[in-house]
């Protein structure tokens, strides 16, 4: 080696980190040139570790505290490169830090909604939003799968890494542990816990310890929270007593009132529905009964002679003259209707 050659080269005494940049997870010190002299210094402070890196190999792992650089310090690092001179000369090495602080407070969400399968409305997609801490557990793993020979690896290329695995997660735990939606959104902690065993495992194969992790809120979409919403309405509407399936019908025909006054007929037409719906609802009735094995309800005391109804072809035909004779001009649409409005009622009963 020339002279000039000889000043120019630089030799490490102390090499240490001092995290003066918010965010980085792994640094690794800057060699360039530069050789670790024999019996320098290695400084690792509190919640940081330092690690060798030979030759794209991880070869000394050092945990907090004031390392000597030696042959007894560096034993697989001095094996790896099969030296004999018992660092008689300086030598070359990668060193990476890693913090191990819990990075605590990080955001997590679904930006868009994940499908589950749920045992009272079978598939559903949720929405969910929380928080969660985490710290680099495992240098050798963090290292091998996520910050590699990067210069700097932060918290936001960890996090766009761990989020993707989080959702993935969430999606399996909560499919498998068949929890009702209603009972999560009910108990955030209950689907927190579904899910935080599984992340932890998840994240512990990259070197990542999960420290915290909690749901701040659980919704449906739009369009299944309205489907929802109207299911607890027609729970509420409905009959008190054991046929809930009757209060459900009677909630349906309440909505469809509105509307059927707003179309051509006016509440004229809302007859025929009303009789399509009784008559779908005994016709469902009969048949609940019929799977649920009840059995017929007894004879009363007394039978009551039901009032007679007129055939509907009958009131069909007489319609169709009322609507003749109000074409003609012979009657007036006042008594039109008022004669409309009795023969339905008779229809219905």
């Amino acid at each position: 080696m020339g002279l000039g050659s000889f000043i120019k080269k630089q030799f490490i005494d102390v090499i240490q980190w001092t995290e003066d940049q918010e965010g980085v997870l792994a640094w690794r010190f800057p060699m360039q040139d530069q050789e670790i002299q024999n019996g320098g210094v290695l400084v690792v402070r509190e919640s940081q570790v330092a690690v060798f890196v030979n030759e794209g190999r991880i070869a000394d792992v050092f945990g907090p505290g004031t390392h000597q650089l030696t042959t007894q310090t560096l034993p697989l690092l001095t094996n790896l490169k099969n030296w004999d001179k018992l660092f008689d000369s300086p030598f070359k090495s990668d060193v990476v830090f890693f913090s191990t602080r819990i990075q605590t407070g990080r955001k997590w969400g679904t930006q868009q909604p994940i499908t589950i399968r749920d045992k009272d409305f079978d598939m559903i997609r949720v929405r969910a939003f929380g928080m969660y801490a985490y710290r680099v557990a495992d240098p050798r793993k963090f290292y091998t799968e996520l910050s590699g020979t990067r210069e700097i690896y932060t918290r936001d290329d960890v996090e766009d890494q761990l989020r993707g695995i989080l959702l993935a997660t969430m999606a399996s735990s909560l499919g498998a542990a068949n929890v009702a939606f209603l009972d999560m959104a009910a108990n955030q902690a209950l689907m927190a816990q579904q899910v935080r065993g599984d992340l932890a495992d998840a994240f512990a194969r990259y070197g990542v310890g999960l420290d915290e992790f909690n749901v701040a809120s659980v919704s449906l979409p739009e369009d299944l929270q309205t489907a929802l919403d109207a299911r607890i309405a027609a729970g509420m509407k409905g009959s008190l007593g054991a046929d809930k399936m009757a209060g459900y019908t009677k909630f349906q025909v309440a909505d469809a009132i509105p509307l059927a006054a707003q179309n051509e007929g006016g509440m004229a037409g809302i007859g025929a529905g009303l009789g399509a719906g009784v008559t779908l609802g005994q016709v469902m009735g009969q048949s609940l009964g019929q799977t649920l094995g009840a059995s017929p309800a007894p004879a009363a005391a007394t039978p009551v002679a039901a009032a007679p109804v007129a055939p509907a072809d009958d009131i069909e035909a007489r319609l169709g003259k009322l609507k003749g004779l109000l074409d003609k001009g012979l009657i007036s649409a006042t008594d039109y209707d008022t004669a409309k409005a009795e023969l339905l009622k008779k229809l219905i009963g």
